[in-house]
């Protein structure tokens, strides 16, 4: 049967064979009709007469007979690969299979065994928590019963043991520095200032400052607390250092100076920098008149800069065109306008405006011109630089150019006394040197800083502190020519009788000869 379907399968090839056998030379027979099967008539095939007939017919079964044999050895074949393919893959997917529940069955032991280990640490940690905690409360006990302090060393055990987290630090430098027997030298060169200062800050900011202890751990000492802030006005070290120094996290040397600065600014103020009283305010005017000669001076003016990180808003507000243009680097900065004494003490301050803004634009925002246009200066000087506009209460020297003698000598003695708000600013920057560099303290925190070190500048200089000649600061600020500088022409006449008075009463001096 299978035979029978396969030679009908190859019946084209013999068609095809048999045609091939057909010819067309002469000597060819016509082999079957064209319409009838009886009968030969027209349009029959022809082929080639002659004994080559029967060999051909043979040749055309051999032929079918390779064809047959080559399909069912193909045949063959194709099955012998599927199976050898069927069981390829069911071996591969037995050792998967064996691989897959190895893993398995090593992945249930070791996490059976880190369980294993983690309980095992786990009592091992509970168990020494108790043993210290009992050795903490039978310490406490002992030290209850021979120094009678009754419940309140009852509850010393609980805040001993849960003081255990805390990170330990050394605080070794901090407290060889707050010994007795630490050179009182070495202190002032830490602090800028004396030990006796030192607590008098600490005394004056105690109620301020203190805190109280918590169930997590002791609260910092107030004299480590000012330590810390005063240490990092004084050195402008960054806050890992400081870190480092007083054994304290940077984080909570951040919070410190912040809390200690604001304490100074709200408490100290008030008591250390403010305008003088009207019997005080005569000795000023009296003591500027024994130096410059020039009568009503209750106060000389200055502005600064101090240098900033570029901040991330308002950044052009901010830009010191004259700072970069000197230091060859861009320059950010706030300035820092304050009236001194003639001993260099700020009696007022305006802080924090930008640097792109002249002296004279600070000065029109400052609280100090708000008061003096209402009336609060009457019969005052504040002596400025040629930054500064003349106005009924502020003077200034000449600015024209070909100055007489008269005018000249003038301004040698307006000179005398800005000398003195200069070097006031220059021992602030000095002292505290953090105002040296550019600072990590944000914008809006950065005036409560500066603050302080202005009323820790006066707290030095009226207890006399002594300043180390290494600390000296040269100012470099330039002054720039406001667009009016002449405001009031009151102020103008008087000036000029002033300067004619020096000249003609022997007060001038000669230096501008």
């Amino acid at each position: 049967m299978e035979t029978t379907s396969m030679l009908d399968d190859f019946s084209y090839f013999y068609s095809f064979f048999q045609d091939s056998t057909n010819t067309i030379p002469d000597g060819t027979t016509v082999v079957g009709g064209g319409g009838n099967s009886g009968g030969g008539g027209g349009g029959g095939r022809k082929r080639k007469s002659g004994a080559g007939g029967g060999d051909d017919g043979g040749r055309l079964k051999d032929i079918l007979a390779s064809l047959l044999m080559l399909d069912e050895e193909e045949k063959v074949d194709q099955e012998k690969w599927v199976l050898d393919s069927d069981n390829d893959r069911a071996l591969f997917e037995e050792n998967h299979r064996m691989r897959a529940q190895a893993m398995n069955e090593y992945h249930a032991d070791m996490v059976e065994r880190f369980g294993e280990m983690e309980e095992s640490e786990s009592s091992r940690v509970k168990r020494a928590r108790r043993s210290a905690s009992a050795v903490a409360a039978s310490t406490a006990a002992a030290a209850a019963s021979s120094d009678n302090v009754g419940s309140e060393s009852s509850s010393q055990p609980a805040g001993h043991h849960r003081r255990l987290w805390v990170k330990d630090r050394s605080k070794a430098w901090w407290e060889w520095c707050n010994h007795p027997d630490f050179p009182e030298e070495e202190f002032r060169r830490a602090f800028r200032m004396s030990r006796a200062t030192f607590n008098m800050i600490c005394d004056e900011l105690d109620s301020v400052v203190t805190k109280k202890d918590t169930m997590l751990r002791l609260a910092i000492p107030v004299r480590q607390r000012v330590a810390v802030c005063i240490w990092r006005l004084a050195t402008g070290e960054p806050l890992r250092l400081v870190s480092k120094r007083f054994g304290l996290g940077i984080s909570t040397c951040h919070k410190l100076v912040l809390e200690v600065c604001a304490a100074i600014k709200s408490v100290l103020m008030p008591k250390f920098l403010q305008w003088p009283e009207e019997e005080k305010l005569k000795t000023v005017k009296d003591e500027f008149e024994s130096i410059s000669g020039i009568p009503g001076v209750g106060g000389s003016m200055y502005t600064t800069h101090i240098p900033i990180i570029a901040p991330k808003v308002n950044v052009a507000a901010y830009f010191n065109k004259r700072h970069t243009e000197r230091n060859q680097k861009t320059s950010y900065s706030v300035t820092v306008q304050g009236v001194v004494d003639p001993n260099g003490i700020f009696t007022d301050v305006s802080i924090g405006w930008p640097g792109s803004m002249s002296d004279e634009k600070v000065l029109e925002q400052s609280s100090l011109y708000q008061r003096a246009n209402s009336g609060f200066l009457r019969d005052v000087w504040v002596v400025g630089g040629s930054g500064y506009p003349l106005l009924d209460w502020v003077m200034i020297p000449y600015t024209h150019h070909n100055l007489t003698w008269t005018q000249h000598a003038f301004n040698e003695k307006i000179g005398d006394i800005q000398r003195v708000s200069k070097a006031a600013f220059a021992r602030l920057k000095g002292r505290w040197s953090c105002l040296q560099k550019r600072t990590e303290v944000k914008l809006l925190d950065l005036p409560v800083v500066l603050g302080a070190c202005c009323v820790l500048h006066n707290i030095c200089e009226m207890r006399k502190e002594e300043m180390d000649p290494e600390l000296n600061f040269d100012l470099f600020d330039d002054e720039m020519i406001p667009e009016n500088g002449l405001r009031s022409a009151s102020s103008a006449q008087a000036r000029d009788r002033v300067a004619h008075d020096l000249l003609h009463h022997g007060l001038a001096g000669n230096a501008f000869l």
